[in-house]
């Protein structure tokens, strides 16, 4: 099956060769004509594998063949609603939007925090009918009355089972009563936990349900260890692999945001060229550290989880776990950054005896045991025991104590920040991550979900040969 099977109009058609690609990823192959068909939909399918190109492609193609809607006050109406849960998602799905309409008159527009109001009001003013948006900056501008959603004709919500970790539940509620009940409603989520099925039993009618992956499966592609290793050499140790494997593109993961800095220090006392990316940088910070590890000129891009969802680097060769996570859903989502569209990748833990119940919950999950070693030197000294791990007020695991899968804080708190679901019931944290790196040189088209994730941003520009498939994207803004 190629693109010209799906039924999808011909300047999308045209968008999709420019790019380089002629066969749909399994999860397109089904998504785009049930999307087509006009029924609500319920898709999951692992990371990388072309989401966001699922909805993007059929939903330009429904628009683009019915009628512009006006508003209230006489402007184009959105007619598509787009929710992300974090800002670098956004960013790569509304690039994905552009790229793969570039032949078509429809006009979109990305919404998130962390950047000023007043240009996000103005492209409003100038009418649009394809809006991609986080909710906490949504609900900003819809307080303000600036926002009219009542001709919306297709809501998506994209990356669900992020929303729910980071605790949207509130206010996706409070967006699905600004729009119309007759719509289109598509739920795309990596994973169907029984919490993401209960959000689709209120969202949606009668959906069809797409599940193209095992749920919280790994990618077969990605090669995955874990260095056994102690508590006080980690660092020493990555900079010894980095060093001695002469990587070029690693992109680091730990726990906290104030660790991420610290580690950046390190390295770059070191002579590694590093940066963090997290929900205390400013937006400018995200965008040049993101922008130069894709173009190559930084060598460790240092991220935590939340700020780190959503982005798409093709041919991403390593993913290291500095720190493991102590949500193992997150595992997967990391270890997805690499080994992206077929690519070989690989993930590279670095586990001290504190982390052995955040291991086996993550093994327990992923259905596999991933292999040891050991780096000589750095092992852990003989008389070194276990210790809890502290997370924001919440103290984990220790000697072999479980508590590995808590879904507390994840370091900082409030619109922008890195904390999910808080640890007793309250406010409800808007994390909006990471924004669009709108500076990186690769493939300028390329979509924000990537190739057919979010089409479009795979490897090369398309002057090469044929990408097989359209999956995740590579630019993040």
């Amino acid at each position: 099956m190629t693109f010209d099977d799906l039924g999808l109009a011909q300047p999308i058609l045209r968008a999709i060769r420019e790019q380089g690609y002629e066969i749909p990823t399994p999860i397109q192959a089904q998504a785009i004509p049930a999307v087509l068909a006009g029924g609500d939909l319920l898709a999951g399918a692992q990371t990388g594998t072309g989401k966001t190109a699922g909805f993007t492609l059929p939903l330009l193609h429904r628009l683009a063949a019915g009628q512009p809607a006006k508003d209230s006050r006489g402007r184009y109406a959105i007619r598509a609603l787009i929710l992300t849960p974090t800002r670098e998602l956004a960013a790569q799905v509304e690039e994905s939007v552009r790229t793969y309409g570039k032949h078509l008159s429809l006009k979109s527009m990305v919404m998130f925090g962390g950047v000023g109001m007043g240009p996000q009001i103005a492209q409003l003013k100038r009418g649009v009918d394809i809006l991609v948006a986080t909710p906490g900056r949504l609900l900003d501008h819809h307080q303000q009355g600036m926002l009219d959603l009542t001709q919306v004709e297709f809501f998506v919500l994209d990356e669900a089972d992020r929303m729910l970790d980071m605790g949207f539940v509130h206010d996706i509620k409070k967006v699905l009563a600004m729009l119309p009940p007759k719509k289109q409603s598509l739920l795309f989520s990596a994973t169907f936990s029984p919490e993401i099925k209960a959000l689709a039993d209120r969202l949606l009618n009668a959906p069809q349900v797409i599940e193209v992956a095992r749920s919280n499966a790994t990618a077969e592609n990605i090669a995955q260890r874990v260095i056994k290793v102690g508590r006080e050499k980690k660092k020493d140790l990555l900079i010894h692999l980095i060093k001695t494997h002469d990587w070029h593109q690693v992109l680091v993961f730990t726990r906290m945001k104030h660790g991420a800095n610290r580690l950046c220090e390190h390295l770059n006392k070191a002579g590694i060229t590093a940066m963090a990316i997290h929900g205390n940088k400013s937006q400018g910070a995200r965008t040049k550290a993101l922008a130069e590890f894709k173009t190559g000129e930084l060598c460790v891009l240092v991220a935590t989880d939340i700020a780190a969802r959503g982005i798409d680097i093709d041919q991403l060769p390593h993913v290291i776990n500095f720190e493991l996570p102590n949500v193992s859903e997150d595992y997967v989502h990391r270890i997805g950054r690499t080994g992206r569209a077929g690519a070989q990748g690989e993930a590279l833990s670095l586990v001290c005896l504190d982390e052995e119940a955040f291991l086996a919950d993550i093994e327990k999950l992923i259905k596999r045991s991933i292999p040891r070693e050991s780096v000589a030197g750095f092992e852990a000294d003989p008389g070194e025991r276990a210790e809890p791990i502290q997370i924001g007020r919440r103290t984990l695991g220790g000697a072999g104590g479980g508590g590995g899968n808590g879904r507390g804080a994840g370091g900082g708190g409030g619109r922008g920040g890195e904390q999910r679901r808080p640890a007793a019931p309250g406010g409800q944290p808007r994390g909006n991550a990471p924004a669009r790196p709108g500076s990186a040189p690769q493939r300028p088209a390329a979509p924000r979900g990537g190739r057919p994730q979010g089409a479009g941003s795979g490897s090369g520009t398309g002057a090469g040969p044929k990408r097989p498939a359209l999956t995740s994207g590579r630019r993040g803004g």
